[in-house]
């Protein structure tokens, strides 16, 4: 842990105890506490379990909870900078509501830290200083934890962020697939979602241009489970986005040799989950070479912005937030957008917004009004007006069409 300054802990342990009213404890690999007092050391699997909790930590990409007794719960984060881990940050103990919203029975809890080797007098003492929390608030302090320790120190948690992307899209691709077996699949839906990948690429709006992989993915395996033919179908899709791209700027062209070196990583996947890895890689790597080196190195600033958007759409979200985020002014920011898409930074809010209506109208029986009121719109004749504008047509007239 000597790599972790005084000062970031300081300041870290400082402002979460001030939001949360909670301590932060450091550890290091072997699940040692270094910073403060540690009242659970004494616990026989108290090592065990917090190392175990670091792991699935940096593997899920975000904070792992737990309960180190029954009743208390703690959560970890894996500390780590450009895929080097260092140890982890780890709450303060908090006794956790039960489902009917009441204090838990503090006997079990007891008896469990007595077992494990809590002393009779410390444990009391001990239970009676936790704070009672409900689940959200639990939910709530875990991501604060992690959000503030990279803030302050400044690391780049590169490995986790892998590991996250790589969850995310497991969880897609499975609930893609499922929504395709409920809805009836059909063999041209991969066709469809072309367009609206590639314009998402275009666009930079990086969290939908997985989605829609994801789902081309699904359609895929529908058709034909098979290695070969997977790995046929990828190649064929990476290869149309490159075609495309290249006739949309004739300098893209060097991404044509990165193609190759795609294609080569495909077929050598020994899976389909290392298919989906190495599309997913691609298709990461595409949309950075389509905004770093088709436009220009400066489009970087554009880029966050786009992907800020696509993480807030269906926030009340303003031109000074997305200037914040970026750390440029709100008309330097907007006219970068402008310049570099053709489209304003409303008409991104928009369009993205609208993408996810179109999503919602096809997949879910939600009304036009709960779905207006999902991606953004406090009024649902403002949302009417915005889809016809994007899509030519009425929300309902649209699922009508669909269904």
């Amino acid at each position: 842990m000597a790599i972790l300054s005084k000062r970031t802990v300081t300041d870290v342990s400082r402002y979460y105890y001030k939001e949360f009213g909670i301590k932060v404890y450091f550890m290091d690999l072997a699940g040692k506490v270094t910073n403060i007092a540690d009242p659970l050391a004494c616990l026989t699997n108290s090592r065990r379990r917090r190392n175990y909790a670091l792991q699935q930590s940096i593997d899920l990409g975000r904070p792992y909870i737990f309960r180190p007794a029954p009743s208390i719960a703690t959560w970890v984060i894996g500390l780590e900078d450009k895929r080097m881990i260092h140890g982890a940050a780890l709450s303060g103990e908090v006794l956790v509501l039960d489902d009917n919203n009441n204090t838990p029975d503090f006997d079990e809890t007891f008896e469990y830290l007595e077992s494990r080797g809590m002393k009779h007098k410390d444990a009391k003492s001990f239970l009676n200083k936790l704070p009672v929390w409900p689940e959200s608030q639990i939910q709530k302090a875990s991501k604060a934890l992690y959000k503030t320790f990279y803030q302050i120190s400044g690391w780049q948690p590169t490995l986790s962020d892998e590991n996250r992307l790589r969850t995310h899209q497991a969880v897609q691709f499975q609930q893609a697939i499922q929504a395709q077996k409920n809805s009836g699949y059909q063999a041209l839906y991969a066709f469809e979602k072309e367009r609206i990948l590639l314009a998402n690429i275009r666009s930079g709006n990086r969290n939908d241009a997985r989605r829609i992989l994801n789902e081309m993915l699904a359609t895929i395996y529908l058709s034909s489970p098979k290695l070969p033919v997977l790995r046929a179908r990828t190649v064929e899709l990476i290869t149309c986005l490159t075609r495309a791209a290249i006739e949309d700027n004739p300098l893209l062209e060097p991404l044509i040799e990165r193609n190759h070196t795609w294609i080569e990583k495909i077929i050598n996947a020994k899976t389909f989950d290392d298919v989906s890895q190495q599309l997913m890689q691609a298709l990461n790597e595409f949309i950075d070479d389509i905004y770093l080196h088709g436009v220009n190195r400066s489009n970087l600033k554009v880029h966050n912005a786009l992907d800020y958007i696509s993480n807030h759409y269906n926030e009340n979200i303003s031109l000074q937030d997305i200037a914040t985020h970026v750390e440029l002014s709100p008309y330097r920011i907007s006219h970068l957008i402008k310049d570099f898409t053709g489209r304003s930074t409303l008409q991104h809010v928009q369009q993205i917004r609208i993408q996810h209506a179109r999503q919602m109208l096809t997949e879910t029986s939600m009304s036009c009004t709960d779905i207006a009121y999902k991606i953004g719109y406090g009024d649902q004749s403002y949302f009417i007006k915005h889809f016809k504008m994007e899509t030519g047509t009425t929300p309902a007239k649209f699922r009508r069409e669909r269904s």
